[in-house]
């Protein structure tokens, strides 16, 4: 089985960047919560295991939610379908082995402590999601501040006050004095800006050790934000998934070794995992787009890269994925590479991109036929945009590939 020389936390800290992008304008909201919940449990005094299960989950408690519209619900202090992407989060995690000791943290993560304390759970799980609870609604509460006032500390006592009035209700007692002790100090407020909160994940991320992960162990981390980006849109689900598996195909086909296509399926499932800033009403949109709104398409190709290139391991994946919109001819975004710069895995996974979206319903059209997703393909060849030679392969095993990339086989 192939193995992938990578540190789990870096690859963890560096998708999680893909949730940043669906609020946009709460940038660093999950690490924000990591580092302010990291703070309170080293208050109490919690062991390093605990401390690390806290730190993961804290920055991956909003992977249940995909959809910006929900995200600027959960920007409210207090909103009562808030529920439904703990459990869309926990259901996500349970699927990956290396994560799925987080499911109770990232379902209970907002969950009222006059209800958890009764559910029967170690008391571990139940201060810990309690913990990042708390640290999530004092960050919703400090960005609520920042839009208002240029300086945190004008509004800090306003916060605590805040946070103190759910103690015993909302937030276990001790919690709650734990973060009115180590918010006295300003730094503490002064360290939720962006700048410090990335330095104090570094510093977390070096803490563990780069290590050979099986292939399926990390798929399973892959999948779960290939499925956060599919679920942005009804009528993109399984597009990622799709995409991997016609990658892997193709790949096989070429006769590439097994880490090759691997590698060929991690980039199909993340090559649209920029496409999470990308407003819902774009993607949803069954009209041609305007000019601003292909320009904000336009950029998720270089968000993909960006959030996968810090991965020690994946940097051969993050290119390939990144460049999933190049054509040959130099036409494509958001490099503008031709052929003397393309890798075959990149032109493997752009005729897989372009095949599965066409094999798909659309709010602007119907799924195609597989013979008209080869003509399509074949005008695109013509033209010196797709390669030939993985075109051929394509049209020369047609009907699977169609099948592949539905998920049908």
């Amino acid at each position: 089985m192939s193995t992938f020389n990578i540190n789990l936390y870096e690859t963890i800290y560096s998708l999680s960047d893909a949730l940043d992008l669906v609020g946009v304008v709460q940038i660093h909201h999950g690490k924000r919560v990591a580092f302010m919940a990291a703070e309170c449990g080293k208050q109490l005094g919690w062991g390093q295991t605990q401390l690390d299960n806290l730190f993961q989950a804290a920055i991956l408690h909003d992977c249940g939610v995909s959809n910006t519209a929900v995200h600027k619900k959960l920007a409210q202090f207090e909103w009562e379908q808030e529920q439904e992407h703990c459990k869309i989060g926990a259901e996500l995690l349970k699927t990956s082995p290396p994560l799925v000791h987080l499911e109770k943290l990232v379902l209970h993560h907002h969950t009222h402590w006059s209800k958890l304390e009764k559910l029967d759970l170690p008391l571990e799980t139940k201060l810990s999601a309690n913990c990042i609870y708390m640290a999530d609604r004092v960050d919703i509460l400090s960005l609520g501040c920042l839009a208002k006032e240029t300086n945190i500390l004008i509004s800090c006592d306003e916060i605590k006050q805040k946070i103190f009035d759910k103690k015993g209700d909302w937030f276990h007692p001790q919690l709650v004095d734990a973060f009115l002790e180590v918010s006295e100090s300003e730094a503490f407020w002064f360290s939720l800006e962006r700048e410090h909160v990335s330095g104090y994940v570094s510093t977390w991320v070096s803490h563990n050790a780069t290590k050979n992960i099986p292939f399926a162990e990390l798929k399973s981390i892959v999948e779960i934000f290939s499925h956060i980006v599919d679920a942005k849109s009804t009528f993109t689900q399984e597009h990622s998934v799709g995409v991997s598996k016609l990658s892997r195909y193709i790949g096989n086909l070429f006769d590439l070794s097994e880490h090759r296509c691997d590698m060929l399926e991690l980039a199909g499932l993340l090559h649209d995992i920029g496409k999470l800033r990308v407003p819902d009403e774009i993607l949803e949109k069954n009209a041609k787009l305007s000019k601003e709104e292909y320009l904000s398409i336009q950029r998720h190709s270089f968000d993909t890269f960006n959030i996968i290139k810090n991965i020690k391991g994946l940097e051969e994946v993050a290119q390939w994925a990144s460049h999933h919109h190049e054509r040959l001819d130099g036409s494509g975004y958001p490099y503008r590479h031709d052929k003397t710069t393309l890798s075959l895995e990149a032109r493997i996974i752009a005729i897989a991109d372009v095949f599965q979206a066409l094999a798909q319903k659309r709010p602007y059209r119907d799924a195609l036929a597989p013979e008209q997703i080869s003509t399509i393909l074949r005008e695109e060849v013509e033209a010196g945009k797709l390669d030939s030679a993985v075109f051929n392969k394509v049209e020369n095993n047609l009907l699977t590939c169609w099948r592949t990339a539905l998920l049908l086989d």
